[in-house]
């Protein structure tokens, strides 16, 4: 399932919602056309989140603490692939202005980046020993999709179904779909190479938080 657009109006130019997608993808354009494979590679191990070094640092080296936390940072705003990037930044576009107009720019932000502190903490509570780099927007992306699930639970998403070869168009509810796109985060939750809890992570913060952050006359 691949959302296209929805059918909301936004009354304000969703500013935040496009400088991420700005930045996220100039700096995935730096990584592709100016740095090396081995540029890319350090630029993942240092600025990427490490949860086991991220431990280490609280429980031995205090020292790093300061670094550790920087990286929970940077790593929102680092991709591995053009579908890693395209995926987050496809699915900030569609559901993120929306949240954006409700909650207002500055909560917005905010929101955004205690969306992805919270999800990369589920993330390093579930696999504290992984020394493989976190990095990547899906965590505050799945904030942003938790918080368009409960203010906007009846909104309508032009969605692209992919059945094998065949491809389909359909209007699904907000509803069906991300509690869809949930369950499936939660399925693979046990399997590798993805960082599965910080998506749950984000979407609950998300979910739970939303409704408290918007502006007053602005719920619709």
């Amino acid at each position: 399932m691949i959302p296209i657009k929805d059918n909301l109006k936004t009354r304000t130019f969703p500013i935040i919602t496009a400088c991420i997608i700005f930045v996220n993808i100039l700096i995935f354009l730096w990584q592709r056309l100016i740095l090396t494979h081995s540029d890319n590679e350090f630029i993942f191990k240092y600025y990427g989140l490490m949860p086991y070094d991220f431990w280490v640092s609280l429980t031995t080296n205090h020292s790093l603490i300061p670094y550790n936390i920087m990286t929970i940072f940077t790593s929102m705003f680092l991709h591995g692939g053009f579908i890693h990037v395209g995926g987050n930044m496809l699915y900030l576009f569609i559901f993120g202005k929306s949240v954006e107009d409700s909650l207002g720019h500055k909560r917005f932000f905010l929101f955004y980046i205690f969306s992805g502190i919270m999800a990369a903490l589920f993330q390093l509570l579930y696999d504290p020993q992984s020394k493989i780099p976190m990095i990547g927007a899906s965590g505050a992306v799945s904030g942003t999709l938790g918080a368009y699930l409960i203010l906007f639970p009846h909104a309508k998403i032009v969605t692209m179904l992919i059945i094998i070869v065949f491809i389909k168009f359909v209007q699904l509810p907000a509803i069906l779909l991300l509690t869809i796109w949930f369950f499936i985060q939660v399925l693979y939750s046990h399997t590798d190479g993805v960082a599965w809890y910080a998506h749950i992570g984000g979407f609950i913060f998300g979910l739970l938080t939303a409704r408290f952050l918007v502006k007053k006359r602005s719920f619709r």
